[in-house]
C-alpha cells in the first residue's frame, strides 16, 4: 500500500534523543528536516541535503521534539475535588484517604460518562503534545469495576495498569488482608486481559511492604509487568521492591535513602519523578540532580489525577522540574521524552530517528529550552501522532 511522504523542513532546533545524530544526549541538530512515510520518520538531517517528498511543511525555524511520553497518568475518574484542593491550599494536610472520594463518583458513573471524560483529558493532553500516555485503573476497587476501567482505557491506549492496590477499598476497610486477596485473585483475573502493567501504591495508609509484594507477584504471574508507586510520602520499601522485581518504573521517588538511589543507578528500573504531585500537595520535591549525578535514569510524567496533581501539561512538568528539582532543560526535556519511552519500555516513542514512530511536536519557540524559560505559555504549534498531524 503507498503512502504520502512529507518533509517537514525549516526546523530551527531539533531534538532527536539520538546522540548518534547531533550534539549532546538530546542529539540536537540545527538547520534540520524531517521526512515522514506513513506513520514512521524516514529520514533525519541536515535541511539543505534533505530528499524529496509528496507533501512539505515548513517549521519556519521552529523547534521540533518528539511527542512527550507520559508514563504515569490516572484518567478513568468521574467526579471533582475542587473543595479538598481548597481545602488543603488553605493549610489541611494530605494523606492518600482523598482517593476513596473519587472512588464513590467513580462506582456511581456509566461506562459513557467514564469514556467521555477520559477522552476530553486524552485530547486535552494531544493538543499539549503529549503522543504517548499511559492510564490507571483505580478508582473503582471493586472487580467489575476496576475491569471496566481498564477496557475503556484500552480503547486509548495499549498502556493500561491495573491498580486494584490504590488504597484499600472502603468496604475492605476492616479486613486489608481479605481485600489483598480480592485484588490477586479473582480482581487480577478479571483486570489482566485488559491490562499490560501491574502497579500498587507502597504507602503508609495505603499497602505495605509484603501486601505490595504480593500484589506485584500475583501481577507477573499472570504475565503482566510491574510498576510501583514508590516512596512518595514517607520513606519505605517502594524502591527497593520495585528494583527488586525488576520494575519498569518507581514512580515518585520523593524520599529516598542513598541505598535507594544507589539501587536505582544499579538497576534498568526508572525513576519516574511527578512533580505535578508535589506542586498541588504543597510537599517536598524529589531530587532529579541527586538521581542523575548517581547514574539513575529519570522520568517525568504528570500523574494527571483528580486529587494531588490535575495537570495534564508536560511542559509544566518539565518548567517545574528545571526551577524546583535541580535539573537541566535539557535532561528534563529528555526526560519528558526518551525517559517516559524507557519508563514504558518502549523504543520506537521519544526519539526522532529512521524507524521511529512519527510523533513530533512543534514549538511556537526557537528552542526545546522555552518549555521552561516560558512557564505556562502554550508553546504548541502543531503536534503529528504516528505521521497524522493531530494539532
Amino acid at each position: 500500500m503507498s503512502t504520502t511522504t512529507t518533509l517537514i523542513t525549516g526546523i530551527g532546533s531539533l531534538v532527536t534523543n539520538d546522540p548518534g545524530q547531533g550534539a549532546g544526549p538530546l542529539g540536537l541538530l540545527t538547520d534540520a528536516a524531517v521526512v515522514v512515510d506513513g506513520g514512521t520518520v524516514a529520514w533525519v538531517g541536515p535541511a539543505a541535503q534533505a530528499p524529496a517528498a509528496d507533501e512539505r511543511f515548513d517549521a519556519g525555524g521552529r523547534a521540533l521534539l518528539p511527542g512527550f511520553v507520559d508514563s504515569h497518568a490516572h484518567l478513568v475518574f468521574a467526579g471533582d475535588r475542587t473543595a479538598e484542593f481548597n481545602a488543603r491550599m488553605s493549610g489541611q494536610a494530605y494523606s492518600a484517604g482523598g482517593i476513596r472520594t473519587t472512588v464513590a463518583a467513580t462506582r456511581a458513573a456509566s461506562d459513557a460518562e467514564l469514556e467521555a471524560n477520559l477522552a476530553g483529558f486524552v485530547r486535552e493532553a494531544l493538543r499539549q503534545g503529549t503522543t504517548t500516555i499511559e492510564c490507571k485503573s483505580g478508582y473503582g476497587l471493586t472487580v467489575e469495576d476496576e475491569a471496566r476501567a481498564l477496557r475503556i482505557a484500552a480503547g486509548y491506549t495499549p498502556e493500561t495498569t491495573y491498580l486494584g492496590a490504590h488504597v484499600v477499598a472502603p468496604e475492605y476497610a476492616e479486613d486489608p488482608a481479605g481485600y489483598v486477596e480480592l485484588v490477586t485473585g479473582e480482581m487480577l483475573d478479571a483486570c489482566a486481559p485488559h491490562a499490560r502493567w501491574v502497579d500498587v501504591f507502597c504507602e503508609k495508609g495505603a499497602f505495605d511492604g509484603d501486601q505490595a509484594r504480593a500484589v506485584l507477584t500475583a501481577g507477573i504471574e499472570k504475565g503482566l509487568t510491574p510498576r510501583v508507586h514508590a516512596n512518595q510520602l514517607t520513606y519505605g520499601p517502594g524502591v527497593q521492591l520495585a528494583v527488586e522485581l525488576g520494575a519498569a518504573s518507581a514512580d515518585h521517588c520523593t524520599h529516598l535513602t542513598d541505598e535507594d538511589v544507589a539501587a536505582l543507578a544499579g538497576a534498568a528500573t526508572v525513576a519516574t519523578l511527578l512533580p505535578g504531585a508535589e506542586f498541588s500537595t504543597r510537599a517536598e520535591y524529589p531530587s532529579g540532580r541527586r538521581l542523575l549525578d548517581a547514574g539513575a535514569v529519570v522520568a517525568l510524567s504528570t500523574d494527571c489525577n483528580p486529587g494531588s496533581s490535575f495537570t495534564s501539561s508536560m511542559a509544566f512538568c518539565i518548567a517545574v522540574a528545571v526551577r524546583e528539582m535541580g535539573m537541566t532543560p535539557d535532561e528534563a526535556v529528555w526526560a519528558a521524552t526518551a525517559g517516559g519511552a524507557r519508563a514504558l519500555r518502549r523504543s520506537e516513542v521519544g526519539t526522532v530517528a529512521v524507524g521511529s514512530r512519527a510523533d513530533l511536536l512543534l514549538l511556537d519557540a526557537p528552542s526545546h529550552v522555552h518549555l521552561a524559560y516560558r512557564p505556562g505559555v502554550p508553546l504548541t504549534a502543531a503536534v503529528w501522532r504516528a505521521g497524522v498531524r493531530e494539532v
